[in-house]
């Protein structure tokens, strides 16, 4: 089968369109074939080779692969799948637990790792979801437990898990205010901001204080924790790849020192989750936002375009 792969780390042009066995599904296990994925900050780290400073040596060799997250269609069913799920031809979304590679033709995953699309939304366009969609879910609902009449400031307002959040924390009823680029200003304000700021010319310490903090670029906690209202909360989806001990040593430290923990977490999904993401996506709180579609033979050209900067959304990869 055709896939997105990579013989050694590096600039987006080591990536190329190649072949690979077609996967088996397991017992338990569903085959999905591909119809789109997106490209997402974690793979441009990896493919860089910049997360070998917290991963350690990869286990596995090159070849690799990239692509987090999918939408498509069920093709097959592994052996012992005898209870009510996913049968051939569903339409489904999904999310590869801590492993790359879905940018191909078919991936196997468990059950609980996808879940239905919702109807009348093009699998392109749900291609643009799952990972952003399911993080920005877990940290304003689920670790920060945002509420209605909360101030909440989103950095990296116009990116993948900011556009969603701006939209999601709009949709709770809080005040958002949105830190992006210049270019997407006014795309940060169509996505449901209250306020938006170029975060290259505001000065953050005059923003605060704020009920609830997320951070999606990963660098200067210090300063963004320092909005943080009495009882307020920061959640931090990134960390500083270029300083990653000291950026994590801080995250640790805040549950001991000063005011306000920053959490922070890597992506995962359940099936529960996935099908959280569709019931907002049907109740029109969140919709994807799809900067750009690359078919799979242009993987160097949509890493790249991603790694330029600007993007309003999400970057999507077209595998059908």
């Amino acid at each position: 089968m055709r896939a997105a792969l990579y013989d050694r780390y590096g600039p987006p042009e080591v990536l190329y369109e190649g072949t690979v066995p077609k996967p088996v599904p397991g017992p338990g296990e569903v085959l999905v074939r591909v119809h789109a994925a997106s490209v997402n900050g974690g793979e441009l780290y990896g493919r860089a080779g910049r997360l070998r400073p917290v991963t350690g040596l990869a286990s596995r060799g090159f070849p690799k692969r990239v692509g987090i997250d999918f939408a498509g269609e069920v093709a097959a069913l592994g052996p012992g799948r005898n209870r009510p799920g996913p049968k051939v031809g569903d339409r489904v979304w999904g999310l590869l637990p801590r492993t790359f590679g879905s940018a191909a033709e078919y991936v196997t995953v468990r059950p609980r790792h996808i879940a239905p699309v919702p109807a009348g939304l093009d699998l392109a366009e749900a291609a643009a979801l799952p990972a952003v969609g399911t993080t920005a879910i877990t940290a304003l609902r689920d670790k920060a437990g945002l509420r209605p009449g909360e101030r909440l400031l989103v950095r990296g307002a116009a990116g993948g898990v900011g556009s969603v959040a701006v939209q999601l924390g709009h949709a709770l009823g809080a005040h958002v205010t949105a830190l992006a680029g210049a270019r997407t200003l006014d795309f940060a304000g169509d996505l449901g901001a209250d306020e938006v700021h170029d975060y290259a010319t505001t000065d953050a310490a005059a923003l605060g204080p704020f009920d609830v903090v997320l951070d999606t670029v990963g660098t200067s906690h210090a300063t963004y924790r320092r909005l943080l209202a009495p009882g307020g909360r920061m959640v931090a989806i990134a960390f500083d790849v270029g300083r990653p001990a000291a950026s994590l040593g801080y995250v640790a430290a805040s549950a001991v020192f000063g005011r306000g923990r920053v959490r922070i977490f890597s992506g995962g999904v359940t099936h529960w989750l996935a099908a959280g993401l569709g019931r907002y996506v049907a109740e029109g709180m969140i919709r994807p936002v799809v900067d750009t579609v690359f078919p799979l033979a242009d993987i160097a050209k949509a890493h790249a375009a991603m790694e330029a900067g600007g993007v309003r959304g999400k970057i999507v990869v077209r595998v059908v």
